[in-house]
């Protein structure tokens, strides 16, 4: 490992390179409503752990391996770089404690994510730093961190380089890696001061006032094919991309009284508002208008001989459904809308999901 060559004493290195080879095994993914799963490259995974494992609600942060091909891969493996494979944290936090946001800004704030060859010393694509998504959800919030990073002039003109991918399957370390930093305090302070990364981060983030908790949901953009193939249910798919229709009755929110908003499924961009939706008795979320403007386009299309347009939505080009003229007044427009195409946000989830801005309207 490259790391290695910074050791003032050899018996680091002695000690990473004559563990036995063990074979490591792919973890589960967890979601539920007190568990989710994040995962994170940001070069040695030794020094990756500590920033998580210090964030209230975080309950596991496991070294391991993932971005590449190769089953069971050892640390040897990944170390020689021709796997594919990223070293990298799988972290669990429970959503109710901490908000994906918080992890997202211990992560920007651990590692240098201008350096596309790798992380300080460690030379090379297993390496790199990268943010692996497991649902759309955390997709759209780790793009519109990555965008509000590079114009915050944090990094100067530097180009953000760190990527964001669909996660795969993750390999947990062998044993030996996992909270190296507390089994092996010396070797793991002698390299980490040794690599310029604390340097580089004390340095960096001195005076920066940027933080990704106050980031606001204003970046969208489409996933593609196949990550939408991945990411959404057949019905979102059908509905979506192929304009499709879902049963009256028979879907997620044309009941649902909660008050939030309304988000496209799969870019995240703000459709709707619990505040103008209606009952209209036709068995599909309702609304008199859109949230914000511009974000709910007409589409000419098929509606038009059931009395309505179809509608879309602009940056992603979902199929929501039509619009109507025989809504409530003032305005006397329905928008009649899949639920398949909508991801619903609580008013109290507001701020933590990154669409903070629409907080206000809830407190009138």
């Amino acid at each position: 490992m490259n790391r290695t060559l910074l050791m003032v004493a050899a018996c680091l290195a002695v000690f990473c390179w004559t563990k036995p080879m063990s074979q490591t095994q792919a973890t589960t993914p967890v979601f539920s409503h007190d568990a989710a799963t994040a995962t994170f490259a940001g070069g040695c995974f030794w020094c990756m752990q500590p920033p998580f494992e210090k964030i209230p609600g975080v309950t596991k942060v496991i070294a391991g391996y993932t971005g590449g091909t190769k089953k069971n891969p050892t640390y040897e493996e990944v170390g020689g770089g021709g796997t594919g494979h990223m070293e990298s944290i799988q972290v669990t936090y429970n959503p109710t404690q901490t908000s994906y946001l918080k992890l997202l800004d211990a992560f920007w704030k651990s590692m240098d994510p201008t350096d596309a060859g790798g992380q300080f010393v460690d030379r090379g694509n297993q390496y790199r730093s990268a943010i692996f998504y497991h649902n759309l959800e955390q997709r759209d919030l780790a793009l519109a961190t990555k965008a509000s990073l590079a114009h915050s002039g944090v990094f100067g003109k530097r180009e953000i380089a760190t990527m964001i991918v669909p996660a795969s399957a993750f390999y947990e370390a062998e044993g030996y890696h996992q909270d190296y930093y507390k089994k092996n305090t010396a070797d793991y302070d002698r390299y980490r001061n040794g690599s310029g990364r604390d340097q580089f981060l004390e340095k960096t983030w001195r005076n920066a006032s940027w933080s990704a908790d106050s980031v606001s949901m204003d970046t969208f953009s489409k996933p593609e094919e196949s990550v939408l193939r991945t990411m959404l249910t057949p019905l979102a798919y059908k509905v979506t991309q192929e304009g499709g229709t879902e049963p009256s009755f028979h879907n997620e929110y044309w009941n649902n009284h909660a008050q939030g908003i309304y988000v496209d499924v799969v870019t995240g961009e703000p459709l709707f508002s619990s505040l103008d939706k209606f009952e209209s008795g036709t068995g599909w979320p309702s609304f008199a208008r859109p949230l914000a403007d511009g974000n709910v386009v007409e589409k000419d299309h098929s509606a038009i001989a059931r009395g309505g347009t179809e509608v879309h939505s602009r940056h992603g080009g979902s199929h929501l459904g039509d619009v109507f003229d025989d809504g409530p007044a003032p305005g006397h427009l329905r928008y009649c809308i899949d639920s398949a195409a909508l991801r619903f946000i609580a008013k109290e989830d507001l701020q933590r999901e990154g669409y903070g801005k629409f907080r206000a309207a809830f407190r009138k």
